[in-house]
């Protein structure tokens, strides 16, 4: 299972730095276009737009991979050993099925009801723009069900009864 989260890490880092650096790349030729022939370019303005977009759902999802989002750690931190991998477990679920019904089946459905609708400038369907959600809705159902198993193994480890505790 380690490969792959590893798989998954690799592939979500290399997509989400090649989007930033045809973003950089991309907002340089606006600039030139903008300040010095007067000319500004929409294309490359829809462009970022959609590529910022794609990317900070797809950085988000390999956040909650690595289980670096937020937590209440007012409440979080009272709780080690079992408690709080059953605290843990509970948060990975409701992070789950947030991502199925919320990014999987609310993203396939924005992106099947907008794939008459096309971008102004670029002339992309923006049914292919919206499947970044249903796309990131399954990497982190994917994460969340590897975070998940972990948690199990953690269950029946020997040293259960110190986890969590001088952990920040």
């Amino acid at each position: 299972m380690q490969a792959i989260r590893n798989g998954l890490d690799k592939a979500l880092i290399v997509f989400c730095v090649f989007l930033f650096m045809m973003m950089t790349v991309v907002g340089t030729y606006q600039i030139v276009t903008r300040y010095f022939f007067n000319s500004p370019s929409t294309i490359s303005e829809e462009l970022i737009t959609y590529s910022f977009t794609w990317l900070s759902i797809l950085a988000a999802a390999y956040v909650f991979g690595s289980r670096g989002h937020l937590c209440m750690a007012f409440v979080y931190g009272k709780f080690t050993g079992a408690k709080r991998v059953y605290l843990d477990i509970f948060s990975e679920v409701l992070v789950v099925l947030t991502a199925v019904l919320l990014l999987i089946y609310g993203g396939y459905i924005m992106a099947y009801e907008n794939t008459n609708q096309v971008t102004a400038s670029l002339g992309v369907n923006m049914g292919l723009v919206y499947a970044v959600l249903p796309l990131s809705g399954i990497i982190i159902t994917i994460y969340g069900v590897l975070n998940l198993a972990d948690m199990f193994k953690k269950l029946k480890s020997p040293d259960l009864d110190t986890y969590g505790v001088n952990a920040e």
